[in-house]
């Protein structure tokens, strides 16, 4: 009767263990700060509806327009952070504008990254007239001041959340393609490209199975480091009017609204939510820049 090697039987469980040590050494490895701050973030965006005291779009009854947070005179144990020009609550509106922020963000660089990377991989490796195209627009879309070219589309359809995050991704795929592209151009000529192509592979085979894994690492860390530009981008277009539209709590509308306010007094109205605007960005900005360093094999063995 034929017997399976202890080795071959152990050899799941050995990869299995290998997998989760690269899981924790990478997870000890990562920015402890941005890990921090972005899990805070998605936590809070995820249970806003449960963490949020009151009703972000609704006035607090029995609490006046421009408390002041509670450690200041004037403020109440029930308004923490205070409230706005309508007596909504502050704290209520920065949790349920985590939530806009995050899903603009997160899914905003989805749709840049997915345009672009297919616009990338489709020129890199077909070229020719499809490549001298799909390049020239891009040229034409880079040629373009993003956010001149996000708020005349905002001002084109609407202001909406999901308007926004399919204008944010429709100006930001370029950086996507651009990069792409050069990695394909090198992938193509790759031996086991070759000898797939030899081999009688489709040119979507190729793609599929070929080039497009080699090329999610240099996607993923340009979409980390997306996350934060499109974050700004929204919260600019916010601030503009052209943005997610009022009573939804954005941090970009917040400062908008507040903006009048900044001389007579009522610093919590725009220091709280630029607090987290710039703690988001500079979260994804530190990620974003370790997993470039995590993902690169030369930067990784320096």
């Amino acid at each position: 009767m034929a017997t399976i090697p202890a080795d071959t039987r152990l050899a799941p469980g050995r990869a299995a263990a290998g997998r989760l040590r690269a899981v924790i050494k990478a997870a000890r490895e990562a920015p402890q700060a941005a890990v921090v701050i972005l899990g805070g973030l998605m936590l809070v965006a995820i249970f806003a509806d449960l963490i949020a005291p009151y009703d972000p779009t609704l006035p607090v009854q029995g609490a006046n327009v421009f408390d002041p947070p509670f450690w200041m005179e004037g403020g109440r144990a029930m308004t923490l952070l205070g409230t706005d020009f309508q007596g909504r609550d502050i704290l209520s509106r920065l949790i349920h504008g985590a939530r806009v922020s995050l899903i603009v963000g997160l899914m905003g660089t989805l749709v840049a990254g997915s345009i672009g990377t297919a616009m990338g991989i489709l020129s890199g490796y077909v070229g020719g007239w499809v490549d001298q195209i799909i390049m020239r627009v891009t040229d034409a879309w880079l040629a373009l001041p993003a956010i001149v070219f996000a708020i005349f589309l905002a001002a084109m359809v609407g202001p909406s959340m999901w308007n926004i995050i399919i204008i944010l991704g429709a100006v930001y795929w370029t950086r996507y393609a651009r990069v792409i592209r050069g990695e394909v151009l090198t992938l193509r000529e790759r031996e086991f490209v070759k000898l797939a192509e030899i081999a009688g592979a489709s040119k979507w085979r190729v793609i599929k199975r070929h080039i497009l894994p080699n090329v999610m690492n240099t996607a993923t860390v340009l979409a980390s480091l997306t996350v934060g530009v499109v974050i700004i981008a929204e919260a600019s277009l916010s601030f503009l009017g052209v943005g997610v539209p009022p009573p939804q709590p954005a941090w970009g509308l917040m400062l908008s609204e507040a903006r009048s306010t900044l001389m007579a007094g009522q610093w919590w109205l725009t220091v709280f939510p630029g607090l987290c605007i710039l703690l988001i960005v500079l979260a994804t900005q530190l990620f974003g820049d370790w997993l470039r360093v995590r993902l690169d094999p030369q930067l990784r063995n320096l």
